[in-house]
């Protein structure tokens, strides 16, 4: 494989690469210890988990081709056996994934386990203004859906492949990047189904099991392949006392303070880490300080 720096790879890791002389791109993830870390706090059922881990692998591979500061959102919603779940990866690489309501799903049939569903694709950049793009879960599968959404809004053709067995979690992508100018529309045709076809013969797996460099030389050894340094994944919750605070402030202080003389004290646990946060009347007497805030 031509011009590829080898690069031995590691659990929870991005890998980004490009082919040399054409319009394209890709990357490979793998998801052990933060795919875990993502389910420990949870008792999912083993279909839930294992749809978690593509989730969060997909939500990996297309954050890593946006060029920004902030977190990306996979949402899917249904009448299915699985109503809410998502996954989020911010920009520098920490991810979380959830589920809700899920407790009884055991179908192996992903229209089964999301009937009649939406998946939502949004950008949360820390400046600007956030960006939601929807589609229909109409696919046999997650990664057939995310193609679906290149598709419907015209976006750079991109394919998808996913895997996950409830301990590992790993995903493929290919993008075309704009077009260049020494490259010609036929070549760039030629070029992307030349390597889509070739990585239409990764297996599950393969793309479990294999390092990265043994991936990309099984599928592109006569290709002209070069690597980037790799990005380091794990699992880190967003949540915090401050956001929880200001999350219970635009409640009133009368409603909370009515709160605290009912229960003796609010208490709210983070739906993603389990992270337990208790506020008393002196706490809420601080947060609506105006000294202070």
């Amino acid at each position: 494989m031509g011009h590829l720096f080898i690069i031995h790879a590691m659990n929870d890791q991005l890998q980004r690469f490009v082919f040399d002389g054409t319009d394209i791109r890709g990357e490979l993830v793998r998801l052990d210890q933060s795919y875990q870390d993502t389910l420990a706090a949870h008792q999912y059922p083993e279909v839930v988990a294992r749809l978690l881990g593509e989730l969060l692998s997909a939500v990996v591979l297309l954050s890593a081709t946006l060029k920004f500061e902030g977190t990306l959102v996979l949402q899917a919603r249904s009448q299915g056996q699985i109503p809410i779940i998502m996954a989020e990866a911010t920009s520098d690489h920490k991810i979380r994934a959830i589920a809700r309501e899920a407790d009884d799903a055991n179908s192996s049939d992903f229209q089964t386990l999301l009937t009649d569903g939406q998946l939502s694709i949004t950008i949360d950049p820390r400046h600007g203004k956030r960006y939601q793009g929807i589609v229909s879960l109409d696919g046999d599968n997650l990664s057939q859906c995310i193609e679906n959404y290149f598709k419907q809004s015209e976006q750079l053709s991109t394919r998808v492949w996913l895997a996950s067995d409830g301990k590992t979690a790993s995903g493929m992508l290919l993008q075309e990047l704009p077009a260049s100018d020494d490259i010609t529309h036929e070549q760039r045709i030629i070029s992307w189904e030349h390597a889509t076809k070739l990585a239409e013969t990764l297996t599950a797996n393969e793309i479990q099991s294999l390092s990265f460099e043994r991936i990309l030389f099984r599928l592109f050894h006569q290709e002209q392949v070069r690597l980037f340094e790799p990005d380091t994944l794990s699992f880190q919750c967003s949540c915090s006392q401050t956001r929880t605070l200001d999350a219970l402030r635009t409640l009133g202080q009368q409603e909370l303070n009515n709160i605290i003389e009912e229960l003796g004290s609010i208490d709210i646990n983070c739906e993603f880490c389990h992270q337990h946060y208790q506020f008393d009347g002196d706490d809420v007497g601080k947060l609506f300080d105006h000294k202070l805030h």
